[in-house]
């Protein structure tokens, strides 16, 4: 019998060669690339058993080329880059790892809104240019007094509701899927998507990459209170960059913080590069411990197929 062969699709040394030194000491052949485009994958993988993607294109396309694919395990949470409903048809399994990074997502997330929230960056900012004070960067808000509001309210956001509430912050959620057992036991109402824009202080996005344009467009920014601190730890799809940086320039935007961009690696310097913006590098769920669950979990799926 030969040897089960595995792509790895987005290959990154520091978060896959420990499982991939798993997998071919039990007899799985492994191959790694750097796949940005339908083309890429369907050179690389087309004659695999099994996939494990991160960000690479999944598409109907790619998966009518795969001859012998079996299994396709995405690494990280949502499966959205991979035509689910194509793969399912033929016969491939579809999986995700949900739950490995959910506490470092929301502690990223809280962590933009604690710095936020205190301007921490732009008191840096003005002490390494040799400033001091207050007043140079004032105001400052104090949590308590303001209300956060969730778009998606799944593992991640419910994790980010504990925190915010530590705090004394009033949450309010909006989601297309609700689960009231939920919203009961954290004690948070589901609102209409216009009455969370209206309410919210501080916005963090939570939801997969959604059809029909960004969550955070002009047109929904338009419906935000003035002054309000829009936070991204989901996909970067989910927000309109150009009208976020406008936003921004206005002041309508205090601040954002951005862990997630439509391009990655980011290539719109104006946003990035904004004193109010708080960014990092698609890190949210890069924490060691994250990364160690989320290994031994793809190594268990591959292994079993």
């Amino acid at each position: 019998m030969n040897a089960m062969k595995v792509a790895i699709t987005d290959y990154e040394y520091e978060t896959i060669s420990a499982e991939r030194a798993v997998l071919e000491a039990a007899g799985i052949e492994c191959s790694d690339f750097q796949c940005k485009t339908e083309e890429d994958v369907i050179r690389q993988a087309v004659g695999c058993d099994g996939l494990i993607v991160q960000y690479a294109p999944i598409t109907a396309r790619v998966i009518a080329a795969l001859e012998r694919c079996r299994v396709i395990v995405r690494y990280g949470i949502g499966v959205d880059n991979v035509d689910v409903a194509a793969a399912t048809a033929k016969g491939i399994f579809v999986c995700n790892v949900p739950d490995y990074g959910v506490e470092d997502v929301a502690n990223h997330a809280f962590a933009f809104l604690l710095a936020l929230a205190k301007k921490i960056p732009q008191q840096q900012a003005q002490m390494h240019s040799g400033g001091w004070g207050y007043a140079e960067i004032k105001p400052i808000t104090r949590l308590s007094c303001c209300t956060l509001g969730l778009l998606g309210f799944g593992r991640i956001p419910q994790q980010v509701c504990i925190r915010a509430k530590a705090f004394g912050m009033k949450v309010i959620a909006f989601d297309i899927y609700q689960v009231p057992v939920i919203s009961e036991q954290l004690d948070i109402p589901y609102v209409e998507m216009d009455e969370l824009l209206a309410q919210s202080d501080f916005i963090s996005v939570h939801a997969p990459a959604v059809d029909g344009g960004a969550l955070i467009s002009a047109e929904n920014i338009a419906k935000m209170k003035d002054g309000v601190v829009v936070i991204n730890t989901s996909r970067g799809t989910n927000v309109d960059e150009a009208a976020l940086l406008a936003a921004l320039e206005s002041g309508k935007v205090r601040a954002a913080g951005l862990d997630v961009y439509a391009d990655e690696p980011a290539t719109n310097a104006a946003l990035y590069s904004h004193p109010m913006v708080s960014c990092t590098p698609h890190i949210g769920a890069a924490t060691v411990e994250a990364q160690k669950r989320i290994g031994q979990e793809i190594v268990e799926i591959i292994a079993a197929m």
